[in-house]
């Protein structure tokens, strides 16, 4: 199958679409972040055709700047109250996130702080923090998309320089998820384990024996959901297990998780349409 690849007038148009946008935020001084294929770009050498222009910020200011979009022209729409707004421009997208599909990556001002300075299109910007984006990329497991090998590219790329301290407090009580990676990383690629400390590793697989069946919490509750909004819809509407994208494990809504799943069966759908 061919790679596809844009017409030239096609992506001058998208480029042009995404330089306006970019000087239109570096105007308002409200603060962003790129990330997304750009940022993994800048990290990892991997640049991707890109379909959209992923824009980061703290939650305080994504009405802020819909509306500031929707002043200038562009049609806006806040197409997830808890975690997405999106800006169009023709047929291109620009996404601005300030959170995660699962509620978890909250963005906030640690982003900011340990942001790195970047250009794109010709245009000077900061982009996401390389922990912050493994951090993220982490929790996509789709049946459709899983960023486990962008995480291998990551850790390969920087992990003489990432904050690994800062990385294990942003997983947290999901520090698992963190460990299956680090597992599937020396898996990848056995002749660079010296990019992971030792004492990480050493440190999650700790935790994995310290823990014990009789300890094991009570309640049903399936975590999967936190990684496919999608594949562990049985374990909560069929087999009886709490899901932990709400509250108050999580920090979503009953009706933020069902709009957030919906939207994924929607999406499958759309893909069974053929093409006019």
């Amino acid at each position: 199958m061919e790679k596809y690849s844009p017409s030239k007038s096609a992506a001058s148009a998208q480029h042009a679409f995404y330089r306006d946008v970019l000087n239109l935020m570096n105007d308002s001084q409200i603060p962003y972040l790129v990330g997304g294929g750009y940022a993994l770009d800048h990290y990892t050498g991997i640049a991707r055709d890109s379909k959209d222009l992923d824009l980061v910020l703290e939650p305080a200011h994504a009405e802020a700047i819909l509306k500031l979009f929707s002043a200038h022209g562009y049609r806006t729409e806040l197409s997830f109250p808890h975690w997405l707004g999106k800006i169009f421009g023709g047929n291109d997208v620009v996404d601005i996130i300030f959170s995660s599909g699962n509620g978890l990556c909250r963005v906030d001002n640690d982003w900011f702080e340990h942001a790195v300075p970047g250009e794109i299109l010709g245009v000077m910007v900061k982009l996401c923090p390389a922990e912050e984006l493994i951090w993220t990329k982490g929790f996509i497991m789709e049946r459709e998309r899983y960023d486990g090998a962008d995480i291998a590219h990551l850790v390969r790329a920087r992990g003489a320089q990432l904050d690994w301290p800062r990385l294990l407090r942003r997983f947290d009580s999901h520090w698992q998820v963190l460990l299956g990676h680090l597992i599937f990383f020396d898996f990848i690629y056995p002749a660079e384990k010296r990019l992971v400390p030792c004492w990480v590793i050493n440190d999650l697989l700790q935790r994995m024996q310290n823990q014990s069946v009789d300890r094991a919490p009570r309640s049903r509750l399936c975590r999967g959901t936190l990684l496919s909004r999608s594949q562990y819809r049985v374990d909560v509407e069929t087999w009886g297990y709490g899901d932990a994208r709400q509250q108050p494990t999580g920090s979503m809504t009953p009706e933020e998780a069902m709009n957030w799943t919906k939207a994924a069966e929607e999406r499958v759908e759309r893909k069974k349409i053929p093409a006019a």
